[in-house]
């Protein structure tokens, strides 16, 4: 009995899962949290596509600074942000977002693809993602900016998804 309830860590699949709750509650969240990253990357053109309410299908892209390879693999770790370095960065914030939750909740919960390019590289860098696992980086073409492509969102979450098919 007392293996049971005996205290541990969860994987960290299911602790981003967990926290895509708190990011990601509907698709509108989804494009809220895209549309801020692409302000925050300078951008000053974005284009939003939606389908089926955003549960099948959003896409989001911008025209903003992009991101290097390096980048694009660490922008879908949880807590990985390029708007802090230390705690005192959070007196002097500029930025919509600063956490490094949004990325990584999104992708937990959906077949997630960042197409991302910075003006000084020749090709951008895809990172595809199927619900927090699977992760596959390949070089693509692409022109200077980031599109997320987020498809089937709360697929392996079904309370979420019958919630919002309630709604």
């Amino acid at each position: 009995m007392a293996e049971e309830h005996a205290v541990r860590l969860l994987d960290t699949n299911t602790a981003n899962q967990i926290a895509a709750g708190e990011v990601v509650e509907k698709p509108a969240s989804v494009v809220k949290e895209l549309v801020e990253n692409a302000l925050d990357a300078g951008a000053d053109k974005i284009e939003v596509t939606i389908f089926a309410g955003g549960t099948e299908y959003i896409r989001v892209t911008d025209n903003g600074c992009g991101m290097s390879e390096a980048d694009a693999k660490m922008a879908v770790l949880r807590h990985a942000t390029s708007k802090l370095t230390k705690a005192e960065d959070l007196l002097s914030l500029n930025t919509l977002g600063f956490r490094g939750e949004a990325l990584p909740s999104i992708a937990s919960v959906s077949n997630f693809t960042l197409l991302t390019r910075p003006e000084s590289e020749e090709f951008a860098t895809s990172v595809h993602i199927d619900g927090g696992e699977n992760t596959e980086v390949t070089a693509s073409g692409g022109s200077t900016g980031t599109t997320v492509i987020v498809e089937n969102l709360f697929f392996n979450v079904p309370a979420r998804r019958k919630f919002l098919k309630t709604v």
